[in-house]
């Protein structure tokens, strides 16, 4: 077990900007996603996702290239 943790452990003290910046990142994006999975998957929300999930689909807004307004 101790050989384990030798290789999951960190040395703070070691850590250069470049390394914080990366945590920072990589937990922003960590509750970035479960806020988002707790979004899409609440039974509150089904309505509104059920109403749209084939919007990718839907041509009705088509718009030509250099088509002026």
């Amino acid at each position: 077990m101790t050989k384990l943790l030798g290789y999951m452990g960190m040395d703070v003290a070691a850590m250069t900007a470049n390394d914080w910046i990366g945590v920072f990142f990589s937990l922003v994006a960590f509750i970035g996603m479960a806020a988002v999975y707790f979004m899409v998957f609440r039974p509150a929300n089904k309505d509104t996702f059920e109403s749209r999930r084939s919007m990718a689909l839907d041509d009705e807004d088509h718009i030509n290239v250099g088509e002026k307004r």
